[in-house]
This record gives C-alpha cells, sequence and structure tokens, in this order.
C-alpha cells in the first residue's frame, strides 16, 4: 500500500481514481490544485504524487518543477500531449512516468506499481560508503556527490545516472543499458532524455563534450567515466 497524492481538479476523474487506487490497497489525498499539492508535499510528503496538467491555479508543468525544487517523491503525470517533444520535456522537467488520455484504471494502476518498485528498488540498494572517482565523491547512503570538494546539486535521476557510471568507471555503457538499468524501461523519447541528462550532468560537473573531464563520449557505443586527473 502506498500514500498517493492525487492533484486533480474534475470531480469525476478525482472519483474514478480515488476509487480505483483505494481498491487496488492504496491510501488517497486528492487535492484540486497545485498550490494545495505543494502544501501537502511540505507537511505529510506522499509515496507518490499522480499529477494531472490541466490545473487550474498553475500550469502542470511549472508545478512538476516546483515539486521537483522541494521533493524527490516519485510522479506520475497524467496528460493529453501526445508528441514525442512533450514527453520529452515532461521527462526533463523531473516526471517519473506518463499515462496519455484516455486511459483504463488497470493501466495507471500498472504504471503506478512500476514507479513505486523501481523507487524502492532503488533506496533498498543505496548502501554505506563512497564511490570516488578522482575529484568526484559520492556518498551512497546519504544520495550526495560532490566535485572538487563543492556539493552537487543533482535531480534524483541525474544522481542515479552519475553514480551508475561512477560505479562501473573505465567501462564503456551504452545507452540502451542506462535505459534498461536506470530508467528501468524503454520507451518513446528516452535515448534523447538521457543525452540530456548526460549533457546536464556534464555542466554540473564543469566540462563539455569537446572538452570532457569525467564523462567521455564513445561514438556509437556509449558513455564512460575516466578519471583523467
Amino acid at each position: 500500500m502506498a500514500l498517493i497524492l492525487l492533484v486533480e481538479d474534475d470531480s469525476i476523474i478525482t472519483a474514478a481514481l480515488s476509487r480505483a487506487l483505494t481498491d487496488a490497497g492504496h491510501a488517497v489525498r486528492a487535492v484540486g490544485q497545485a498550490a494545495e499539492a505543494l502544501r501537502v508535499l511540505t507537511g505529510e510528503p506522499p509515496d507518490l504524487v499522480l499529477l494531472d496538467l490541466g490545473l487550474p491555479d498553475i500550469d502542470g508543468t511549472d508545478t512538476l518543477r516546483m515539486i521537483r525544487s522541494i521533493s524527490e517523491v516519485p510522479v506520475v503525470v497524467i496528460t493529453a500531449r501526445r508528441s514525442e517533444t512533450d514527453i520529452i520535456h515532461l521527462l526533463n522537467s523531473g516526471a517519473d512516468d506518463y499515462v496519455t488520455k484516455p486511459f483504463s484504471g488497470e493501466h495507471i494502476l500498472a504504471r503506478i506499481s512500476a514507479v513505486l518498485r523501481r523507487y524502492r528498488s532503488g533506496t533498498d540498494q543505496e548502501g554505506p560508503g563512497t564511490i570516488t572517482v578522482g575529484p568526484l565523491v559520492i556518498g551512497r547512503k546519504e544520495r550526495r556527490a560532490t566535485m572538487d570538494g563543492k556539493p552537487l546539486k543533482l535531480t534524483r535521476r541525474e544522481y542515479d545516472v552519475l553514480t551508475y557510471l561512477a560505479e562501473r568507471a573505465g567501462r564503456v555503457v551504452s545507452r540502451r543499458e542506462l535505459m534498461t538499468e536506470v530508467w528501468r524501461q524503454a520507451r518513446i523519447g528516452e535515448e534523447q532524455t538521457i543525452d540530456v541528462h548526460i549533457s546536464w550532468l556534464r555542466r554540473k560537473l564543469g566540462e563539455t563534450a569537446a572538452r570532457p573531464r569525467l564523462l567521455h563520449t564513445v561514438r556509437g557505443v556509449g558513455v564512460m567515466m575516466v578519471d583523467q586527473n
């Protein structure tokens, strides 16, 4: 059972989703506005947020970014947007998964279960100790990373990608492997999303693709973390 925060302003959809979620054994807290959802997150954090993008007070994508600024809670987005560009934008803004309208109760329950499994699996596998690759130090227990002694401000997904690569320093990791092992699925737009995450990580590590410091692209194969210090 999970505590799910349902952010949806349509009373009919709220009733249907709440019924499906409670029938599946989950506890549901339903709110109709983004501002209320943000207040709930700072008070009684849920296990997962189910977020409809069509909210009356704040744009859904902006809401997603605000959630990510205060919490690492898993977020499944409900959207009518279907284009690859829109989906990539949502994933890059912090969504862990998405469902497009129309959808069935069984479909959304499956998505929620998959996200919770990935999230809990990643949390359970975090062990004590640190990973050090040159100037990069990752504290696995604290889920924190520093570069040259300075803390890195990473999203949960950026941390997961960085840690996965650091654990395999000196080995080329393919984009397909990252999709399978970090994203735990292969779906539309995710290869491009990986490229974006690598680009963001490079920026935060103080490097570029042309002048790499830790993350080296192996053309046509993948990316490899290498300590050149």
